[in-house]
């Protein structure tokens, strides 16, 4: 019965959802103050509906009820308790119900927090926010319920994949729908803006923090699906360039570029056509992430479907928003006013560079990834696009970013000092300089220009904090009044010089990864030993060790530093009876920021087990970096000037006459 309540649950959202799709936006039309009102109710109404759908199908998850088809190919009863919740979204119908429950969440979070918007851009917004809840409702009760029942149940379920029985995958999508989903409020506001035919200064405002908020949670959705990726696939890699992997960074690298674009327009009025554009784009590259995941057009680790009716599905959802969205942005751009202009030398010049280079590798990306499939579709030709296409076009790209990103907010806006802005960085250009000839010097082995990538990622740490150092006149002014002046910066600029450090971060670790790692394969015997990198590893032996749905067999090494024991690491290989699966688990010790990483291969016929051992120096700065980009976007978001809607005009007042008149 709980399942039913579920589907049905569905059922009354989708029709709250056509309701506000269409009443508000008719409301807003006629200026009918009662229509424009139930965005609100109804916008509330529809995700407690969904809500209601979501926790019945958890309930399903949690009490094993093998009646429903899709606990049944998704779970098992002796799968530990996190890994049957997280199952609720580890497969194509679950998935998609928590995008429509983060959909609507956002819906409520502007009917609520969006009190001060203009009545007709609220209607319009939370209207356009509905017509994609009407979508992906409709999809998910045509083709992918997840209520479906089975007669006769099974006595036990299928089991989820191994692959997503981890906790960073009961943690990685929920952050990453957070900010795919997010992106729709920049979409909606966009639309709406056009709509309307207005956009202004006030616009940006609005549709800023939620585009903060989408690509803070997409930040950290990236990070843990690569951290993830490190260390359960076995290979030891951060990043592949997998389809799926790209299909999340496209949006991640538009939002970033519409979030600068946002503050120049916010600032001065200005790249207003520019930036609704991106909004809109921003969005369409979230859906074309979906339906890569979902279509069966790719195979990947992290593709939920295979299913081609379902992708023609999504695909016709994204050619309605989008096409529809385009077009009507075709109609309303060239009515839209320009705003100020500025020289080349300024800080919308260099948030303009900003824009060009981040659009650029977002193109690069799309080529690199859809290439292939088009290629495929039209000529049966099967071609495969790997990291050194991305390495070559992706890199050179993303290097003006790295370079202009320190100088941009030492401009001043309209026109900017070059020269004054040189003078405050040129202490990050001697740390750069130090660090690329100590590099050069002393380190052993790898690329010839990975001195020059640390280099660049300290110019970048340390220049991203340049704009702090001249508000507080650290070193010229007494240091209490520095102090002082530190406090009081807004958060928005902490926030903005913690992450363009933490892009510098990442960076930093991805050139001492990839450019000086150490790697020993080998197949060793109980008491033999590999050195690596200044460590000594002896294995000790295999053991047979149960677990609550999978039986582990598990390599002992006793790591060794200068002959002390330092570290144990036991890698395994495990196997799920239910899916008659082997997968490989990594065991990982950290030394500081590096890491020694070993995994276990076949067991030989001569008692010797195969094993991979690798050395990873500052590899953990990769995902170290993201935080402090996610924690940087958190303390933007968190500054008082930053609101989700721009404050109402107060009402004039009226004059009061110097002599009142007497009462009567």
């Amino acid at each position: 019965m709980i399942a039913e309540t579920g589907h049905y649950a569905l059922v009354l959202a989708l029709a709250l959802a056509l309701l506000q799709s269409v009443l508000p936006i008719w409301g807003a039309r006629t200026r009918d103050a009662a229509l424009m009102g139930l965005a609100g109710p109804l916008a509330y109404g529809q995700l407690a509906f969904v809500a209601l759908s979501f926790a019945a199908l958890t309930h399903a998850y949690v009490t094993s009820d093998f009646s429903v088809v899709n606990v049944v190919e998704n779970s098992h009863s002796a799968k530990p308790l996190i890994y049957k919740i997280s199952g609720v979204w580890g497969n194509h119908e679950g998935s998609l119900l928590l995008w429509v429950l983060i959909l609507t969440l956002f819906s409520a979070l502007v009917a609520f927090f969006g009190k001060n918007l203009p009545d007709r851009l609220r209607a319009d917004v939370l209207g356009v926010q509905a017509m994609i809840s009407v979508a992906f409702l409709l999809f998910v009760l045509l083709t992918s319920n997840p209520f479906a029942r089975l007669d006769p149940a099974p006595m036990e379920g299928q089991d989820l994949n191994p692959l997503l029985q981890d906790p960073g995958l009961a943690i990685h999508p929920p952050l990453l729908y957070v900010g795919y989903v997010g992106f729709s409020m920049a979409f909606s506001f966009a639309v709406a803006a056009l709509i309307e035919g207005k956009v202004d200064a006030a616009w940006a405002r609005w549709v800023r923090p939620w585009t903060l908020g989408a690509w803070l949670f997409l930040t950290l959705g990236i990070a843990m699906g690569s951290y993830w990726a490190y260390y359960e696939l076995g290979w030891g890699g951060f990043w592949f360039w997998d389809p799926v992997e790209n299909a999340s960074l496209m949006p991640w690298l538009s939002g970033t570029a519409l979030l600068h674009s946002a503050v120049v327009m916010e600032k001065r009025e200005a790249l207003k056509v520019w930036t609704v554009l991106l909004a809109l784009l921003t969005f369409a590259l979230s859906l074309l992430g979906t339906f890569l995941v979902r279509s069966g057009v790719l195979t990947s680790v992290h593709a939920f479907a295979v299913d081609p009716a379902r992708g023609v599905a999504i695909l016709i959802i994204l050619i309605v928003f989008v096409g529809g969205s385009l077009a009507l942005y075709a109609l309303r751009a060239p009515t839209l006013k320009q705003g100020g202009m500025f020289a080349p030398v300024s800080r919308e010049g260099a948030l303009v560079l900003n824009n060009l280079f981040l659009t650029a590798a977002t193109a690069a990306v799309f080529v690199g990834t859809l290439y292939p499939l088009a290629l495929e579709a039209m000529t049966g030709e099967k071609i495969s696009v790997g990291p050194p296409f991305f390495n070559n076009t992706f890199g050179p790209l993303m290097l003006p970013v790295m370079l202009v990103m320190p100088f941009a907010p030492l401009l001043a806006w309209k026109r900017g000092d070059a020269a004054r802005a040189a003078r405050a960085m040129v202490y990050a250009v001697g740390v750069a300089v130090v660090a690329t000839a100590l590099v050069a010097g002393f380190a052993r082995g790898g690329p010839t220009l990975a001195p020059l990538g640390v280099g660049l990622a300290l110019f970048a740490i340390t220049g991203a904090f340049a704009e702090l150092v001249e508000r507080s006149k650290l070193f010229r002014a007494p240091f209490a009044e520095s102090v002082r002046r530190l406090r009081g910066a807004p958060s928005s600029t902490w926030g903005s010089a913690l992450a363009h450090a933490g892009m510098g971060v990442t960076l930093l670790g991805v050139v001492a990864a990839t450019a000086w790692p150490s790697e020993a394969v080998v197949a060793l015997k109980p008491g033999q030993s590999v050195s690596i990198s200044g460590y000594d590893l002896t294995f000790e032996g295999v053991s047979q060790r149960p677990g609550p749905n999978y039986a582990s067999t598990i390599a002992a090494l006793t790591v060794r530093k200068d002959g002390a024991v330092v570290r144990r690491l036991e890698p395994s290989r495990r196997l799920y009876a239910a899916r008659q699966m082997d997968l490989t688990e990594a065991s990982i010790a950290t030394f500081g920021l590096s890491q020694l990483y070993a995994s276990m291969g076949e067991a030989r016929g001569d008692d010797a087990t195969a094993l991979r051992v690798t050395y990873k120096p500052l590899v953990t700065l990769i995902w170290f970096g993201a935080v402090i980009m996610a924690l940087g976007g958190g303390l933007s978001l968190a500054d008082r000037r930053l609101r989700v809607g721009a404050p109402r005009r107060a009402a004039k007042p009226v004059p009061v006459s110097a002599h009142p008149a007497p009462a009567e």
